[in-house]
């Protein structure tokens, strides 16, 4: 049965409301369509049509996404949004911070953390990214395992706390706490190096390694991470960091009560 309202790729009518508890209000179109992490959408109108289903055009293809889905720490089903006739839909993460918008040219990427992703039109892709240094990987606060968006279309992401946003020019680097990386364009060389000495290391408090990102290109930083916010909110016996080589060393001779 044909579909009687497929997907057109037009552009997206929104407004990002809040400071530190952004949600963003996006005003469909009959024909526009988007897709959702699970759990992310905070209202919705009456006309607005929603759908939980997985991605692909066929059993392997929808299989294969829900397992890339998961190892990028996201739901196995995506939600997605649809209405014949105006309609709006309000979208907002699940812990303080803010939404950043990427509006993506056809075959234009750009690199996120995992979890980050929030919603974006269907015309969008999301991937898989590797990182380019098995280093930066297992040594990142990002872990091994990016994620990839893809244009054309309007992606929305989001972190934790604020936004610091750079433009690199070409060989231009920045150093970064390790986590606090939002996402950055494809054209950004990512990779991980050691901070200065042991000292600054066991006793800098900022753990062992930086994330180092090179330019040209675009850099969006958080002022707070879920990691971050978790430590503070139940810290470790002891009140030792686990960032810290002098906190992992202060939790591993603790006593026990």
């Amino acid at each position: 049965m044909p579909d009687p309202y497929p997907p057109v790729m037009t552009a997206l009518d929104y407004t990002i409301q809040g400071d530190n508890l952004q949600v963003v209000r996006i005003r469909l179109k009959p024909g526009q369509e988007l897709y959702a992490e699970a759990g992310k959408m905070l209202y919705k109108t009456a006309s607005v049509q929603w759908e939980t289903r997985m991605s692909g055009d066929g059993i392997g293809q929808k299989l294969w996404g829900a397992l890339k889905r998961k190892v990028m720490g996201e739901s196995l089903f995506m939600t997605y949004f649809r209405t014949p006739v105006p309609g709006e839909v309000g979208f907002a993460g699940s812990y303080p911070g803010r939404i950043q918008v990427y509006d993506l040219p056809a075959g234009k990427s750009v690199l996120v953390q995992r979890d980050s992703f929030l919603c974006a039109q269907t015309s969008v892709q999301l991937n898989i990214a590797l990182v380019k240094k098995l280093g930066a990987g297992f040594l990142g606060g990002e872990g091994f395992i990016l994620e990839r968006l893809t244009g054309p279309g309007t992606v929305f992401i989001h972190g934790g706390g604020d936004f610091v946003e750079f433009d690199l020019a070409p060989g231009e680097t920045i150093q970064v706490d390790t986590g606090c990386v939002v996402g950055f364009d494809e054209t950004v060389n990512y990779d991980i190096q050691m901070v200065g000495g042991i000292k600054t290391a066991i006793f800098g408090g900022e753990g062992l390694f930086l994330a180092t990102l090179t330019g040209p290109g675009k850099v969006v930083v958080q002022s707070m991470t879920l990691e971050k916010m978790r430590r503070e909110l139940a810290p470790m016996r002891g009140g030792g960091d686990e960032r810290s080589a002098l906190g992992s060393i202060s939790g591993m001779f603790g006593s026990d009560d």
